[in-house]
């Protein structure tokens, strides 16, 4: 790409799913100012910056032209803030579950959030080192390297939103059968459960997809039929934390 070429910034699909973090931010700070401040509130909120920083990050990596050094160091911090935003969202449910799971049920899954994220972050900082080699040096079989990695990334935060859906599921059942002032009326516990299943279908199918449209991709640029797949895909991840 010449410098002639180089696209307008809100011409590009980088500066919309920047756009809709700036304004889940936003959003997200509208509520805590009208229902007061609680961790949980912050989760969203970190999670919809960091996507508006790796988001305009990426343009300033890829499509505009900077000297060698500038161009690795934002594409550093690019996939940094995306693993901010990616693997965040998980934080949601371990909030949650940290507080209300006791004895066993809290120490099985505390073990396995913890060694999950613990993948989650080696991978994605092996993504950092490889894509940072394919800048450097420009050999596509790092390149390749980059889009395996991915699948098990994008795979092990499917699975760390299933273990915890379902920690959840299971929470609000025994709370559920245990009251009877929640059976006969059951509304919110009904919609906690909905709206679990809800988020579990919604970001387990986000980390399938992904892993499956990014093992045919040989680029952050989406030139191909699944890279469009996955851009769409990514856009749904973007405006998730308005659900939160």
């Amino acid at each position: 790409m010449s410098a002639g070429d180089t696209p307008f910034y809100f011409e590009s699909s980088w500066s919309i799913l920047s756009t809709i973090g700036l304004v889940n931010s936003l959003c997200g700070f509208m509520v805590v100012g009208i229902t007061g401040y609680s961790a949980l509130a912050l989760v969203p909120i970190v999670v919809s910056v960091a996507a508006a920083l790796a988001n305009g990050l990426c343009f300033y990596a890829l499509y505009e032209h900077h000297d060698r050094t500038a161009t690795l160091v934002g594409g550093i911090f690019a996939d940094i803030f995306w693993l901010i935003q990616e693997a965040g969202l998980s934080f949601y449910s371990y909030m949650i579950l940290n507080r209300v799971l006791q004895n066993r049920s809290r120490i099985v899954f505390l073990s396995l959030f913890w060694l999950l994220m613990t993948i989650i972050v080696g991978v994605r900082f092996g993504i950092l080192v490889y894509r940072a080699r394919y800048a450097i040096t420009g050999v596509s079989a790092l390149q390749t390297t980059v889009a395996q990695l991915h699948i098990g990334y994008f795979v092990a935060i499917a699975v760390i939103e299933i273990i915890s859906a379902g920690f959840l599921l299971r929470v609000f059942t025994k709370a559920k059968k245990g009251s009877k002032e929640v059976t006969s009326r059951g509304g919110l516990f009904q919609y906690l459960t909905q709206s679990t299943e809800l988020r579990l279908a919604t970001l387990a199918l986000v980390g399938t997809t992904r892993a499956i449209t990014y093992s045919f991709q040989r680029s952050v640029v989406a030139s191909s039929n699944t890279g469009q797949v996955d851009r769409f895909v990514f856009t749904l991840e973007c405006m998730f934390p308005i659900v939160m």
